[in-house]
């Protein structure tokens, strides 16, 4: 039996607002770890995506935050994400859950406004939930002081150093309390992320919650062999399916290319990756949440840290390019509980690979030879004839004026922070700044995405 939240210690408001928002029990993730977090220990938490970590982290952070207040540009807590989207989730989950103790919880990411995140840090901000890229652009125009970050976590650790951000995430943890607490939480924790876990934790206490591999049981595989001249007509069919739906494939431009072409015969899709701005993510993913969008095209961008409930099936329309792309975008379906279908379309030159890579990942798949309208394509993905009408393009409000994102310039926000000659993150320089911060930023590693 996991103890309840009221037994883990969790102070009051946090109890209340965890009722009002209809979650009663903790996860696995959660039991596990938070005694040790709340009683001030450095903690590592390995379980896969969609296993609760952000309230594993995000309680212990705002209960050891309570009753403290911040001072202007100066954040108490920090958590370090990899992508956007993810960013905007936990703030989306943590905000409430700050309110509740009197607590101001932001995000600072690429893509939206640098004035106004600069605005919010200025008034004060107890918990900042950023990307590595964003936040080293507050830091070297002065605009965010870490020196009082007594408290960080760093979530999705692995996928930061697959996408080349750990020279930023050490710049950034340098700049923190050294004495403080730090939490991390990965799918995995060998590698470029046990140097971190050396580098900046103490006697860390570590928590194993899920093995490095596919063990859902509520998640069925299927790996569906089909010719090159079919394949287009079966994605096309499973894409016409009830329900909701996530294809992924490698690279930005098949993407818009295939929810382009299944819009013009009559399957309404949307198109997720790391070249569209930060609005149209947005919107893209607000319509898929809210039904009104049922099968997102996707890059690897949206397959780590986004949570939509009731994605019924996964779609590998490119098969991914290792055992860990494979199983997160395959947790984008059967969490918390629920039940799940991920299906990879090969052809037979794939075969092989394909084979190696899910006997890597731990993955049981059935096999199987599918075409168009097959009795078994119908019986494993629901799929169905498109209608072939096509469907409108859906209008996008006009743009209002935007205000400038690059940092500011000029006396009124002036660098007053930051160090300046032969300082760590120097002063604004024209070109962009301190040169150790030139690794990607954020997006899918397979996209070349360099969104600030």
């Amino acid at each position: 039996m996991l103890p309840t939240f009221d037994q883990l210690g969790l102070p009051q408001p946090l109890l209340n607002a965890l009722s009002q928002a209809g979650i009663a029990e903790p996860f696995p993730i959660q039991a596990a770890t938070l005694p040790d977090a709340l009683a001030g220990k450095d903690v590592l938490g390995r379980a896969q995506t969609g296993s609760g970590k952000t309230l594993a982290f995000g309680l212990a952070l705002l209960s050891r935050l309570d009753g403290g207040r911040a001072k202007p540009k100066r954040p108490r807590a920090l958590i370090l994400v990899p992508t956007r989207e993810l960013a905007m989730q936990v703030s989306d989950v943590l905000s409430p859950l700050a309110r509740s103790l009197g607590l101001w919880c932001r995000a600072a990411v690429g893509g939206m406004s640098f004035v106004k995140q600069a605005e919010a840090l200025r008034r004060g901000v107890d918990l900042l939930i950023a990307t590595p890229g964003r936040l080293s652009d507050h830091v070297r125009q002065g605009t965010c002081v870490l020196d009082d970050v007594l408290y960080s976590a760093i979530d999705e650790a692995d996928q930061m150093a697959d996408m080349g951000f750990l020279p930023q995430v050490r710049e950034i943890m340098d700049l923190t309390d050294p004495n403080g607490q730090r939490l991390l939480f990965s799918a995995t924790l060998d590698g470029d992320v046990d140097q971190l876990i050396k580098q900046y934790m103490t006697s860390p206490v570590t928590h194993s919650v899920a093995p490095a591999t596919a063990s859902v049981t509520t998640m069925d595989h299927h790996v569906l062999l089909v010719s090159r001249e079919d394949k287009p007509a079966v994605v096309a069919e499973v894409a016409a399916r009830e329900g909701r739906t996530i294809m992924f494939v490698r690279t930005k431009h098949h993407v818009d290319r295939l929810a382009t072409r299944l819009r013009s015969i009559g399957i309404n899709a949307g198109a997720l990756h790391g070249g569209k701005a930060q609005g149209a993510r947005t919107r893209v993913l607000g319509e898929f949440k809210d039904g009104h969008t049922p099968v997102l095209v996707a890059t690897d961008v949206a397959a780590r840290g986004i949570h939509v409930d009731d994605v019924s099936l996964v779609v590998h329309v490119d098969p991914p390019a290792d055992p860990k792309d494979y199983l997160h975008r395959a947790g984008r379906t059967a969490r918390a509980g629920q039940s799940g279908t991920v299906i990879t379309l090969i052809t037979h030159d794939q075969r092989h690979s394909v084979r190696r890579l899910t006997d890597r990942a731990g993955v049981r798949a059935h096999n199987v030879r599918v075409r168009p309208g097959d009795a078994e394509l119908i019986r494993i993905t629901g799929a169905r004839t498109p209608s072939g009408e096509p469907v409108p393009e859906r209008p996008v409000p006009a743009a209002r004026p935007k205000a400038r994102t690059g940092g500011y310039k000029g006396r009124k926000f002036g660098n007053t922070n930051a160090k300046r000659d032969g300082g760590k993150f120097g002063g604004p320089k024209r070109d962009g700044g301190n040169r150790s911060f030139r690794g990607k930023r954020e997006g899918g590693r397979s996209e070349h995405a360099t969104h600030r």
